[in-house]
């Protein structure tokens, strides 16, 4: 039979769909030349790439197939607002709308919306695989601390600044639901 065949059967599981692959991008793959360097927490600027060409990329940074499909809900917030020393819980549903059980990835990303330098568009913070049988659902938590929202500053020391915080959530860092976190 062979040294391989073990692998040979385990691809052959995943390609005739008795298995179901769960793997996630840990790069992201440009569109088009234009887009290099692309990543995902890169820093603001103005628009990359062509005008007349779309500025995503081929394949987002944590993106995977999968032979099921899911929906990720909005982030909720235990509350809206929080001070500079404070935590708080972060909740998403996840939902298998597919016909096969499978695992997804949800993916937690922060940007600090208003800073005294130059942060990136979004930081991925928190992620956590689930798996579900069809039509389940189930919800994922994650705690948001001040070590999450922290930065070094021109002195170079962490600080966490008051301002306002998108939360975001999605099974890759493109395909995001947010919501508002304000740090008082």
């Amino acid at each position: 039979m062979g040294l391989r065949r073990g692998n040979r059967l385990r691809h052959r599981r995943a390609a005739d769909g008795r298995a179901n692959p769960g793997g996630k991008l840990p790069v992201t793959f440009a569109r088009h030349a234009g887009q290099l360097p692309i990543y995902y927490n890169h820093k603001p600027t103005a628009r990359r790439g062509f005008l007349d060409d779309t500025t995503k990329p081929l394949y987002p940074f944590g993106f995977g197939l999968s032979y099921t499909t899911f929906d990720i809900s909005e982030p909720r917030l235990a509350k809206a607002t929080i001070g500079v020393s404070d935590s708080v819980k972060v909740e998403i549903d996840v939902t298998n709308t597919g016909n096969r059980k499978g695992d997804e990835v949800v993916q937690l990303y922060i940007r600090d919306d208003f800073s005294s330098i130059t942060r990136p568009v979004k930081e991925l913070k928190h992620f956590k695989r689930v798996t579900l049988e069809p039509g389940a659902k189930t919800t994922v938590s994650f705690e948001i601390t001040t070590h999450d929202l922290e930065f070094y500053d021109m002195e170079m020391k962490r600080v966490v600044e008051p301002g306002t915080f998108t939360i975001m959530a999605g099974p890759n860092s493109v395909d995001l639901k947010t919501t508002t976190l304000t740090v008082a």
